[in-house]
């Protein structure tokens, strides 16, 4: 059934404290900055920890987000490239025995997800964030210059062909997360996962179970593509294993993101087609506006904008009777 969850790094006492309260039973944990500080001898036991702050919170450790080791290098194919991968497969294997099943994982090189303005007036004055592609043009290219996208798209066959059989072996899912905004070229930088015609590349790279899909909704929908169409075909193939809802106004050059029960799409719906498509696993309010009171300085995670998102959602949920995971309930 969903398991509703949210993003969390350790030690986030507060955060991880309101979310409990607020419904969330599954935590998905950046573990990037704690094990950059460990030789990959200790990820097993790093890991372990972070398992047992979760637990202790009354939350399953249910997977990982943004990378749980760097993997800068090989994306933009880079010397020192194959000893991260060395670290990668070791981050995997400990994730297996400590029972995470899954690793939520981008490509997008030389630039995370990315935004020209994170201080956008929603509903209320909520601040969100946006996207103009002629103010990403006016930035300039980054320092590493002009890269073309089948460049990328090498790359990225190089790491799945040396983690993926790793993955399949200790039981972890390697959920693909698309390119946000979906345009290419970047700043300079060609982004490949930019329509559904890549994933189905992507997917055809590597049959086994562990190649799979993050499926962030409005990424999607900004790509022009179907998404109920496709929330249907790769859950019919068992491939999306882990989903970011949240929603946007606009198009891919130019867009701004909302409130979740404040834009163009029906939310309540895809979570209907979610759950009469078989979906099996953690799905987490994505960027929320930040709200009164708070600071900006995290724009899309600050907490008040997702608990509205998680009531919600819940209300959604249990207004269409679908199931879903539970926490104490005494």
């Amino acid at each position: 059934m969903i398991q509703l969850a949210e993003l969390f790094e350790p030690g986030d006492t507060d955060k991880i404290r309101i979310a409990v309260q607020a419904g969330i039973t599954h935590a998905i944990v950046r573990t990037a900055p704690l094990l950059a500080k460990v030789p990959r001898q200790e990820y097993l036991s790093t890991l372990r920890r972070v398992k047992d702050e979760m637990q202790a919170a009354g939350l399953v450790f249910a997977g990982v987000e943004s990378h749980p080791v760097s993997a800068e290098r090989v994306k933009l194919g880079l010397a020192g490239r194959d000893e991260e991968i060395e670290n990668y497969i070791a981050v995997i294997r400990a994730l297996g025995e400590v029972g995470v099943r899954t690793l939520c994982y981008n490509w997008m090189a030389g630039l995370g997800w990315y935004r020209t303005r994170v201080n956008i007036a929603e509903r209320g004055g909520a601040l969100v964030s946006g996207f103009d592609i002629d103010d990403a043009r006016h930035e300039g290219l980054t320092e590493w210059g002009e890269i073309d996208e089948e460049t990328i798209w090498a790359n990225l066959e190089y790491f799945l062909k040396a983690v993926l059989p790793v993955a399949e072996a200790a039981g972890v899912r390697m959920a693909l997360h698309p390119d946000d905004p979906p345009v290419s070229p970047l700043r300079g930088i060609g982004r490949i996962l930019t329509s559904a015609e890549a994933f189905r590349r992507v997917l055809g790279m590597h049959p086994g179970p562990a190649n799979g899909i993050t499926f962030c909704q409005a990424t999607f929908g900004l790509m022009g593509e179907d998404i109920g169409a496709l929330i249907r075909e790769w859950c019919g193939l068992g491939r999306i294993y882990f989903v970011h809802l949240r929603d946007v106004t606009g198009t891919r050059e130019r867009f701004r993101e909302t409130f979740h029960d404040n834009g163009p799409t029906n939310l309540a719906a895809t979570l209907r087609l979610y759950h009469e498509a078989g979906f099996d696993g953690p799905l987490r309010p994505d960027h929320a506006p930040t709200m009164q009171g708070e600071a900006n300085d995290r724009p899309g995670y600050a907490m008040k904008g997702k608990i509205l998102a998680i009531g919600y959602m819940k209300g959604a949920l249990d207004a269409n009777g679908i199931p879903y995971a539970r926490g104490f309930s005494g």
